[in-house]
């Protein structure tokens, strides 16, 4: 079929030409302008019209047939029948009027992750937050499970964080200037299939590739040897899990105590560095963080560390700290630690220099950046003020009333009645699965749009069965993608779904709010009235956007980025008096009065080396002696499609893949590909053991994703190893995720 009659559409993980067949989707191909498509979207084929796609609404038995709307405990286990629309539509709105009317709006809670469409109207995020603020607001949840501790953190030193996201120095600035890349996490291709929004060409490996062949050299600092491309040659220090910290704070003593900080950059461009030497001499703790101390925590030998100081001191060199390492406990400290060596090497906001955030986390990260000004849909506002960090939502269910504290404030959580879930998957996001399964049961009502029967749609009441980007029309707007993509539709939906906006509106009728949430608008007219708004920003910003009737003639359209690499922080750097940063002294506080100011124990005014709980007299190092590290999969983003041929051909024998060294294995009694069990007091899921060299002993590292399916003793069948980590907050600062914190035993099954 010639590619002009394929429809077009956009994901997460890349462009595509859809090809149908009798009204049937029957293969996804790459979009020809794409050097380095992923094979994630191939997925969906086989999965838009399955077993597990839910084709109307349908209703728990135990929810429908109680006599009042009180928890069962069988969420996740019941059975569901088939409803009418006409029917949902009014038990949905009939339950909605009842909440808030009985105990109030922020009884309601709104969640979302947003990564259900990469198309701007139908964004599942914008659409359930705009219509429960029609409808009198909702409890909301602020922050990512990606690096919420950073993004609380880093403001108070850097008095911003996405900013510097978004303008992390790009590959093109590294490569040619970058003598050193040294990669705290590594560098995971992988993950940089994926970027929110839309892909259109992926270039995480040509970056990473080029600047190798243009003569940097990289350090890999990672558990495992795989978080970086082979073909780039890193050193590989293989430094145990969670310990970045202590690495960061021993290579700042060095610098220091060798003469090989930049004193004339920290003059002029930070604050607080006479507190941060005073701590790395021990003068506040008693403990000097030298090589040695380092040493004994890293498991990296001092002469190494020492030596990788002075070749940073030596080189232009990059840091870059991975989103991964503020999923754990005291995540709040390795962004810290890093910008605090960065910043005492003096190369920030030079063209190669410096540090970055997350190089690969995302496709867009370390682009040629250039801030797109799309519209989106409006959310309106949200009259009720009370919210929660993303990662705490089960201590919300559990101890309602109770209080929890969050970047200087104190704050009570809400009595949640009603949950309302529109775009992600909560029993893939979170942690500690079996304690989510428990909290997940206090609500009274759980409803949930989605198009498939994931974890969440089985724990829920109510479920509304919504399209895929497959089956509507839309538009890819990144703002850190040069691509534009008319998303045609390539089908019609499957049984009875509806999109988002349908459903909502359906329901604001029921309500009597219909028009304070469409504002008479079909949802054709808010795809045209998004992007006459953008190409309006555009112009007003000197950019120029096609016309919405020859963007759907052409399919796609092409931004021209700029044409100067991106430089994080160069204009700081040229000028700190007029081009200030956002914090209370206008440079870089590598130490913050007003974090120590908040008197937590646990998150002091500087980048500070705080043990985990598990390592301080706990039964769980002597009972589970393992580490494991939960990476993103290569073959889906988050949990999407893990139904899907993609993924399930990476399984082994249907089960997740977990790798370990072959030395642990073999006092386990464990062969490859064997099936094993990966457990602690948590909980247990199973999997297929790949003996690895290239993961250090004490690691076993295993993908996220499997749908949780736990049996009747909390085992995930399907080997999410959600069910094992600890659902705890970073710190008293942030409260984000600490998935990585987490130690466990192996065994065979």
């Amino acid at each position: 079929m010639p590619e002009k009659d394929m429809a077009l559409t956009s994901t997460h993980w890349g462009t595509y030409r859809v090809e149908v067949s009798d009204g049937r989707v029957v293969a996804l191909h790459p979009f020809e302008h794409d050097p380095d498509p992923s094979p994630i979207g191939h997925g969906i084929a086989a999965t838009i019209d399955d077993d597990k796609r839910i084709r109307s609404p349908m209703v728990r038995r135990g929810w429908r047939n109680g006599t009042s709307k009180s928890t069962d405990g069988e969420r996740g286990r019941d059975t569901f029948e088939a409803v009418s629309w006409d029917e949902a539509e009014s038990l949905v709105a009939d339950e909605l009027n009842r909440v808030r009317r009985t105990f109030g709006n922020s009884a309601i809670y709104g969640g979302s992750y947003g990564w259900a469409s990469a198309g701007r109207f139908h964004h599942a995020q914008s659409q359930i937050h705009r219509f429960l603020n029609c409808i009198g607001g909702y409890t909301r949840s602020v922050n990512t499970y990606s690096y919420a501790a950073a993004e609380v953190a880093i403001p108070h030193v850097l008095g911003d964080f996405k900013t510097f996201v978004n303008s992390t120095t790009s590959w093109s600035s590294v490569s040619g200037n970058t003598e050193l890349f040294v990669a705290f996490g590594g560098v995971p291709v992988k993950n940089g299939q994926i970027d929110n929004g839309g892909v259109g060409e992926h270039g995480q490996r040509a970056g990473i590739l080029e600047a190798a062949r243009n003569g940097t050299s990289f350090v890999n600092v990672s558990p495992t040897r795989a978080s970086m491309p082979a073909e780039v040659n890193a050193e590989w220090l293989d430094i145990r899990p969670c310990t970045d910290t202590a690495l960061l704070l021993a290579l700042a003593y060095v610098l220091l105590d060798e003469g090989l900080a930049d004193r004339k950059f920290l003059e002029r461009f930070t604050v607080g560095i006479e507190k941060v030497e005073q701590y790395l001499q021990g003068r506040i703790d008693g403990v000097a963080k030298t090589p040695d101390w380092a040493a004994g925590i890293c498991q990296i030998a001092s002469e190494d560390i020492r030596s990788l100081a002075r070749k940073m001191a030596a080189k232009r060199c990059k840091i870059s700290v991975s989103w991964s390492l503020t999923r754990q406990q005291y995540g709040e400290q390795p962004f810290w630690a890093g910008i605090t060596v960065a910043a005492m090497l003096g190369q920030i906001g030079l063209p190669g220099g410096g540090i970055g955030f997350g190089y690969s986390a995302t496709n867009g990260i370390g682009a040629q950046y250039q801030r797109l000004p799309y519209a989106s849909l409006p959310q309106g506002e949200n009259p009720v003020s009370g919210f929660i960090p993303v990662a705490r939502i089960a201590d919300m269910l559990l101890s309602p009333g109770s209080t929890f504290t969050y970047d200087g404030e104190t704050h009570t959580y809400p009595d949640i009645r009603l949950v309302y879930w529109a775009g992600g998957n909560p029993f893939h996001h979170h942690q500690d699965l079996n304690r989510l399964d428990r909290a997940w049961q206090v609500p009274e009502t759980i409803i949930t749009h989605d198009w498939c029967w994931t974890s969440t749609a089985r724990f829920s009441d109510i479920v509304l069965p919504c399209t895929t980007h497959l089956e509507r029309a839309d538009l890819a707007l990144s703002p850190r993608d040069a691509y534009v993509v008319s998303m045609q539709q390539a089908i019609q939906p499957t049984g009875n779904a509806r999109d988002d906006y349908s459903i909502f509106s359906a329901i604001a009728r029921k309500m009597g709010l219909e028009l304070e949430f469409t504002e008479g608008k079909t949802a054709e007219e808010w795809v045209t009235w998004i992007y006459d708004s953008s190409r309006q920003r555009f112009a007003r910003a000197g950019l120029e956007l096609p016309t919405l009737d020859d963007l759907k003639s052409a399919g796609w359209h092409k931004i021209d980025m700029p044409d100067e690499p991106t430089v994080m922080l160069e204009v700081f750097r040229k000028s700190p008096e007029t081009a200030p940063l956002k914090t209370p002294s206008g440079r870089i506080e590598l130490f913050s009065e007003k974090v120590a100011a908040f008197g937590y124990r646990d998150c002091p005014g500087h980048a500070a080396w705080l043990p985990p709980d598990e390592w301080l007299g706990s039964p769980d190092k002597e009972l589970y002696p393992l580490h494991l590290i939960c990476v993103q999969p290569q073959t889906k983003l988050h949990s999407q499609l893990d139904h899907g041929p993609v993924s399930q051909a990476a399984k082994i024998d249907g089960c997740e893949p977990v790798h370990i060294c072959p030395a642990d294995a073999a006092a386990r009694g464990i062969s490859d590909r064997q099936r094993v069990k990966l457990f602690n007091e948590r909980g247990t899921c199973r999997a297929a053991a790949v003996l690895d060299d290239d993961i250090r002993p004490g690691v076993v590292q295993i993908n996220t994703g499997a749908w949780y399916d736990p049996d009747e003793n909390g085992t995930c069948k399907n080997g999410n190893p959600n069910v094992l980590t600890p659902d705890i907050g970073t710190s008293s600062l942030a409260q984000g995720p600490s998935a990585h914190s987490c130690l466990v035993e192996i065994a065979p099954a």
